[in-house]
């Protein structure tokens, strides 16, 4: 695919460019994500706290190096090893107090760029990581030839799929296949991840209706106000008690966090409330 002289003018522009718990009010920065362009002081925390970290082996592979996805991607990120390391920290920051927690081994991670529908998906078990990013997508993010708009997103799904690479898997009830509520803590947690560091775009992107056990942006929306409301410490807390609540479900892990009297519809029903979802 020929890139156009549209994207050959802007791309050649970027490259120019170098009833649970106590409810509480959390201030907001007020910083917008260009996750390769400028930093957010909560990149920064990031960065300073896990300084030491880095995947051991990261191997980046383009597989569509004339896509106008790819020659996006590269004007963008000419780094891709440093910017895979920077996300990865800012997930670790999110799921874990430090270094010294129980977090899943990566040995390796396969990075790829690909002409294929969708958009991103992980992949691998036993430290060896895949996560493949569609080039489709990233043009079809490139809309208006915005470059911010790009990266906010590559941020943003890269802020998921990293996420499914350090995060903890619940006990007891089965695997990704066979079981929902395995899932739904698995996707939704990813998309908590992505929420808590501003990689969606706020209210617009959160969903209306629907169960905490639907996974994806109804959970993960839902799990980031309980950290944004309750405990700022909340998602590193959830993650664990997917070693500590065996077999695993949805009560046992908010009363392992907040006691014997709350359950997660209560808290649900508190959160479609607080958010003007219902009356």
């Amino acid at each position: 695919m020929k890139i156009s002289n549209i994207h050959t003018l802007a791309i050649a522009a970027l490259l120019a460019l170098s009833s649970c718990g106590t409810s509480r009010q959390t201030a907001n920065d007020g910083a917008s994500i260009a996750g390769g362009l400028k930093e957010t002081k909560k990149q920064t925390i990031a960065a300073k706290r896990w300084k030491t970290f880095s995947i051991p082996e990261i191997k980046f592979e383009d597989k569509a190096p004339k896509s106008n996805g790819s020659q996006i991607y590269h004007a963008l990120i000419t780094n891709p090893d440093a910017y895979i390391n920077k996300v990865a920290r800012e997930v670790l920051n999110t799921l874990y107090y430090s270094e010294k927690d129980s977090i899943p081994a990566i040995h390796q991670l396969l990075y790829t760029l690909e002409d294929t529908d969708g958009i991103s998906a992980k992949g691998g078990n036993d430290g060896y990581i895949t996560i493949f990013y569609s080039t489709r997508h990233i043009e079809r993010s490139f809309k208006d030839n915005d470059t911010a708009r790009v990266d906010f997103e590559t941020r943003g799904v890269l802020l998921h799929e990293l996420t499914h690479a350090f995060q903890l898997e619940p006990q007891g009830i089965g695997d990704y296949g066979s079981n929902k509520t395995f899932w739904a803590f698995i996707e939704g947690m990813a998309d908590a991840v992505r929420v808590i560091n501003d990689g969606f775009h706020g209210e617009t992107d959160r969903p209306k209706g629907g169960s905490y056990k639907d996974g994806y942006r109804k959970t993960g929306y839902f799990l980031a106000w309980i950290q944004n409301t309750k405990d700022k410490d909340f998602l590193r807390k959830f993650n664990r008690t997917a070693l500590e609540v065996v077999p695993w479900s949805w009560d046992g892990a908010i009363q392992r966090i907040f006691g014997k009297d709350c359950t997660m519809d209560a808290l649900w029903h508190e959160y479609q409330v607080a958010m003007g979802d219902i009356k």
